[in-house]
């Protein structure tokens, strides 16, 4: 079967098994590597894209389901020689990153955060962040990052 739906902002039309996992096709077909496999569960986030500005675990999302939406993923949100977003900028500033497994989806778990809630607070932060499973930073810094993006500190 062929699905058509939008990744970062161009359409693409993918012949694919109507169950086999976004994750799969955005690696193996579009040559996208920037979600990433962790637990194949749907439990670390590594592989968090958004669809249609919404966080999902794309290792269990079925490309059937992406059907005439839209997909971004981290290789959509800066552009590869222009300035990272204000997300990424703050993770770096704050020492949110480290081993970069997890980053990604938090990435885009923090983007769809931070575009539908002006100034979240930590909780809300917290609460966002779930779905990601992160063993290297504990978290503080991350959530620091997302606060001064919501500040306005990072733009």
């Amino acid at each position: 079967m062929t699905y058509s739906f939008h990744i970062n902002g161009h359409p693409v039309e993918i012949g694919s098994a109507a169950m086999t996992g976004l994750l799969e096709v955005l690696r193996d077909e579009l040559g996208l590597r920037g979600a990433k496999p962790g637990c194949g569960e749907g439990r670390c986030g590594a592989c968090t894209v958004l669809v249609d500005d919404v966080p999902v675990a794309s290792c269990l999302y079925p490309v059937a389901l992406a059907q005439s939406r839209h997909v971004r993923t981290v290789e959509g949100l800066a552009a590869p020689d222009g300035p990272l977003t204000p997300v990424q900028d703050a993770l770096l500033e704050h020492g949110g990153v480290q081993c970069g497994a997890c980053i990604p989806g938090v990435v885009m778990t923090l983007t769809a955060l931070l575009e539908r809630t002006l100034r979240p607070t930590p909780d809300q932060i917290c609460d966002a962040l779930v779905g990601n499973l992160c063993r290297c930073t504990g978290y503080h810094k991350i959530v620091e990052a997302a606060v001064a993006v919501g500040r306005g500190e990072e733009r």
